[in-house]
């Protein structure tokens, strides 16, 4: 089996990179945004050819629930910043791009073996959101929650990589610890100490979720 996996940032590509050694097991940057994410997906699926792409790094925390640290994976994804319109298709809802699924499934094998890790550290399935924007003010999440109550986690990537790999047919889920929560924190230190101190071993939970594939 041929495992890709992603993440946006250099930060996250040294945490990830120093886990996997395997010649099966690609690790990749793509950059920040969903163009960039978009693109990386493609360029791997097209390069490397894998059997599930995982989406790797880290989000805003949304929820009581939800706390600095744990894991949120995708039990579907879409999109924040996405909004076509009424005039052409009344049908088409907020956060979904014309002519695609309104939300982005995970694949049911892959969210059944991450529900189901044991690595001692909480992990929760739901929904997660994608856009343009860092969140950095609780004004901004409040909007976002507004239309999204039910989102666990806030990226910048996610859904355009699921976007990629649904029209490629590729299984894909994502992985995203929660770095900070914008609706209890004002100034972003919340993310700025995420990294300073406990980034490390978060990111062992995909590590964790990659070995169970094998099993």
């Amino acid at each position: 089996m041929k495992i890709g996996i992603i993440v946006a940032m250099d930060k996250e590509l040294q945490q990830l990179q120093s886990l996997f050694h395997d010649k099966d097991i690609m690790v990749q940057k793509c950059g920040i945004g969903k163009v960039n994410a978009a693109l990386g997906a493609q360029r791997m699926i097209n390069e490397f050819r894998p059997d599930v792409i995982i989406s790797s790094g880290c989000a805003g925390g949304n929820g009581d629930d939800i706390e600095v640290q744990d894991v949120v994976v995708s039990a579907e994804l879409c999109y924040h910043d996405v909004y076509c319109g009424r005039a052409i298709d009344d049908t088409t809802v907020y956060g979904q791009v014309q002519g695609l699924p309104a939300r982005y499934q995970a694949d049911a094998r892959l969210l059944q073996k991450a529900t189901g890790l044991n690595c001692g550290v909480s992990i929760h399935p739901g929904l997660i959101v994608t856009g343009d924007w860092f969140v950095d003010s609780k004004e901004k999440m409040r909007d976002i929650i507004g239309h999204f109550p039910e989102a666990k986690a806030v990226d910048m990537e996610s859904c355009a990589i699921a976007q990629a790999c649904y029209i490629n047919q590729v299984p894909f889920i994502s992985f995203r610890v929660i770095s900070d929560i914008p609706l209890r924190d004002t100034d972003a230190s919340m993310y700025h100490d995420f990294w300073d101190t406990v980034a490390a071993h978060s990111f062992q939970v995909t590590k964790t979720f990659v070995e169970s594939l094998y099993e």
